[in-house]
C-alpha cells in the first residue's frame, strides 16, 4: 500500500516536471513599451514585438484591454489582416506591417491598459502590456477681474478676479500670481478655492476664484493665473493676460496747481485750476476765491466739482488772487484744503507821445516815444505798416521827413519773461504839404482820332484832388500817399496841337505839369514817302547815265564847240 502510494507521487512529479518543461519549450518573450502618450483626436501606435524561430505563419496576434480588473477582447490579428474587431473600437483599428496596432481618433475613454497576447492555434505563445495614456492640452485659462473693485476698508476678503481653463486632460489644476509672484494660501488674508468639472466628452474644466485683502499700493498691482498639466512626463503652464483692479482707499494729501504755469499767465488766456486728491473715488471738490475784503466767495459754478477741476476763460488783472480747493470725502466725511495764488501778468496804458506835435511838414524832424505800464520789465520795438521791424528802444527819431517817409508805425511792447505778452500802440506820421507830382506820360505819342491814355501821379497830404484841362473819362487810384489819375480821350486835331494840363491841388497848394502830344506817322504813309524816294534816286540815276552816254558820243553839240573854243585859245 505505502509502496503504491510512493510509485503514484513519484509519476506525479515526473508529470509535473515534464509539463513545466514543455510549457518552457513553448514560452515566448513579447516586447513592449510601458506607456504610450497620444495626444485626443490623434493616432495612438502601440508596438508589440517578438521573435520565432519558425517562419510564424501560422502565429497570431489576440488584443485585450483591461476594464477595470477584467479583460476584454479588442482584436484577433492573422496574417497582417483584423478579424474579430470590437464594436466600439470598429473603423479606428489598423495593423502594420511590424505587427503594430494604431488606434485612431483616440478619445480619453481609451486611455487604458492594452494587452498583447501571441499564440499559435490554440497555445498562448506569450504576452505583455501597455499603459496609454491620453492628454489634451487645455485652452488657455482666462481671467475676468472684479468689476466691483476691492476696498482697503473692507472686513471680508473681497474677490479679485476669476480664472478658468477649458477642456483638459488629465485634469489640469490653476496657481494665482501677483507681479509675477505665486500667492499661497492665507488664513483671512488669501483664499484661492477651485472647481472641477468633468465635460460630457471626458475632457475637465478647472476654474478658480482668488481672494484677497489689498493696500493702498495694490493699485498698481497686476494679477495672473496659470494652468498647469502634464504632457510627454513633463509639466507644462500656460499663463493669462495681467488685469488691474480698482482699489478703493481714503484720500491721505490734496495738491492745487495752476495750469499752465501762474508765472507764465497772461491778460486773455484761458487758466485751469486742478485739484487733486490721492483717495479713491475721488472726493467732492468746491473752490473759493479770497475778495479785496478778505472774505472766501464761493466760485464753484465756474467749476466740475467730479474732476475737480476750476476753468477761467480770458483772464484779466483783476482774476489775480487767492484760490482755494476743498475736497470732502463721502465715505467718512473728512475734508482737506489747498490754496494757490493766481498771478496774471499783463501790460496796460500804451501810449505813443510825439514831438513836435505840430502838423510837420517836409525836411522836419519828430521824435516818438512810447511808454506803458506793467509789473514786469518790458521791451519796446517800433514796426511799419507790414510789419517789419524799424528799431528797438522805446524811442524813434525821424528826421529829413518827405512825403515818402510818411507812414503808420505801430510801438510794440513785449514782456520777455511771459512769451506772448505783448501790447501795441499805432501813430500815424504824416508829414503836410502842396502836392508834387512825381510821374506823367510827356511826351506822348499818338495818332488823330485813336484813344489814348494820359497819366498823372502826385505825393501830397492832405490827399490832393487831379483836374485835367480836357474832358474824359477818368480813373482815379490811391497808394499810401500816392494818387494816380488816368483819363481816356480821343485825339483830335487841337488837342493834338494844345496838348493837356494835368493840375494837382489840396489845401497847402497846387502843382501842374503839361503834357506833349507829338503825332505820329501812319507805317502806310511812312511807306509811300520811302518809295516816292526811291523812285527820284531812280530817275536821277537813269538821266545821268543817258547824258553821260551822248557826252560820249558826241551827240551834244553845247560840249564840242566849247572844246573847239578851247583848242583854239590854245593856239594862238
Amino acid at each position: 500500500m505505502a509502496g503504491g502510494r510512493r510509485a503514484a507521487g513519484l509519476a506525479l512529479r515526473w508529470g509535473c516536471c515534464l509539463l513545466l518543461c514543455c510549457a518552457a519549450a513553448s514560452s515566448l518573450e513579447v516586447s513592449m513599451p510601458a506607456v504610450v502618450e497620444a495626444e485626443a483626436g490623434g493616432t495612438a501606435r502601440i508596438e508589440c514585438s517578438f521573435y520565432t524561430a519558425e517562419n510564424g505563419s501560422s502565429t497570431s496576434i489576440t488584443w485585450f484591454y483591461m476594464d477595470r480588473s477584467s479583460r476584454v477582447r479588442l482584436c484577433r490579428i492573422a496574417g497582417g489582416e483584423i478579424l474579430e474587431e470590437n464594436v466600439d473600437y470598429k473603423g479606428r483599428l489598423s495593423a502594420g506591417e511590424d505587427r503594430a496596432l494604431s488606434i485612431s481618433r483616440v478619445t480619453v475613454q481609451d486611455a487604458r491598459t492594452f494587452v498583447c497576447q501571441v499564440g499559435e492555434g490554440s497555445h498562448v505563445l506569450g504576452e505583455n502590456q501597455t499603459r496609454l495614456h491620453v492628454y489634451k492640452v487645455p485652452e488657455a485659462p482666462e481671467i475676468v477681474a472684479s468689476s466691483g473693485g476691492a476696498s482697503v476698508r473692507s472686513s471680508e476678503i473681497p474677490e479679485i478676479a476669476r480664472c478658468v481653463s477649458r477642456n483638459g486632460f488629465p485634469p489640469p489644476n490653476i496657481t494665482w500670481h501677483k507681479n509675477g509672484e505665486q500667492l499661497q494660501p492665507e488664513e483671512n488674508t488669501v483664499k484661492m478655492p477651485s472647481t472641477l468639472t468633468r465635460e460630457s466628452s471626458g475632457l475637465y474644466t478647472v476654474s478658480s476664484t482668488l481672494f484677497a485683502h489689498v493696500t493702498r499700493q495694490d493699485r498698481h498691482s497686476l494679477y495672473h493665473c496659470s494652468v498647469h498639466y502634464w504632457l510627454r512626463g513633463q509639466r507644462r503652464t500656460a499663463e493669462s493676460r495681467r488685469v488691474n483692479i480698482t482699489v478703493f482707499y481714503p484720500m491721505e494729501h490734496v495738491k492745487l496747481q495752476v495750469l499752465p504755469s501762474s508765472a507764465l499767465v497772461k491778460e486773455g488766456d484761458d487758466v485751469k485750476l486742478v485739484c487733486e486728491a490721492d483717495g479713491n473715488p475721488e472726493p467732492v471738490f468746491s473752490f473759493s476765491k479770497r475778495g479785496l475784503d478778505n472774505v472766501w466767495h464761493d466760485v464753484s459754478s465756474l467749476a466740475d466739482t467730479s474732476s475737480g477741476v476750476l476753468n477761467l476763460h480770458d483772464v484779466n488783472k483783476s482774476s489775480s488772487g487767492l484760490y482755494k480747493c476743498q475736497a470732502l470725502d463721502l465715505d467718512d466725511m473728512r475734508q482737506l484744503e489747498k490754496v494757490v495764488e493766481l498771478v496774471v501778468n499783463y501790460i496796460e496804458g500804451v501810449r505813443v507821445k510825439m514831438e513836435p506835435s505840430s502838423p510837420l511838414r517836409e525836411g522836419d524832424s519828430v521824435r516818438l516815444s512810447c511808454n506803458a505800464h506793467s509789473p514786469l520789465s518790458l521791451d519796446y520795438q517800433w514796426k511799419d505798416e507790414k510789419d517789419r521791424m524799424v528799431a528797438k528802444g522805446s524811442q524813434l527819431f525821424l528826421s529829413n521827413l518827405t512825403f515818402e517817409t510818411s507812414r503808420n508805425l505801430s510801438c510794440k511792447v513785449m514782456a520777455p519773461s511771459v512769451p506772448g505778452l505783448e501790447q501795441s500802440k499805432r501813430v500815424a506820421v504824416a508829414v503836410e504839404g502842396k502836392p508834387r507830382i512825381v510821374s506823367i506820360s510827356s511826351p506822348l505819342y499818338v495818332r488823330q482820332n485813336e484813344m489814348v491814355n494820359l497819366t498823372c501821379k502826385a505825393i501830397a497830404f492832405p490827399r490832393p484832388s487831379v483836374h485835367w484841362s480836357i474832358n474824359g473819362t477818368a480813373h482815379e487810384y490811391v497808394e499810401d500817399q500816392h494818387v494816380a489819375s488816368n483819363l481816356t480821350v480821343r485825339v483830335s486835331h487841337d488837342l493834338l496841337r494844345a496838348g493837356a494840363m494835368c493840375r494837382v491841388s489840396n489845401a497847402l497848394g497846387v502843382s501842374e505839369e503839361h503834357i506833349q502830344l507829338l503825332d505820329q506817322k501812319t507805317p502806310e504813309s511812312k511807306g509811300v514817302i520811302i518809295v516816292a524816294i526811291i523812285v527820284c534816286i531812280l530817275v536821277v540815276a537813269v538821266l545821268g547815265s543817258v547824258i553821260y552816254f551822248l557826252h560820249k558820243k558826241g551827240k551834244i553839240p553845247c560840249g564840242r564847240a566849247g572844246k573847239q573854243d578851247i583848242a583854239r585859245n590854245t593856239s594862238i
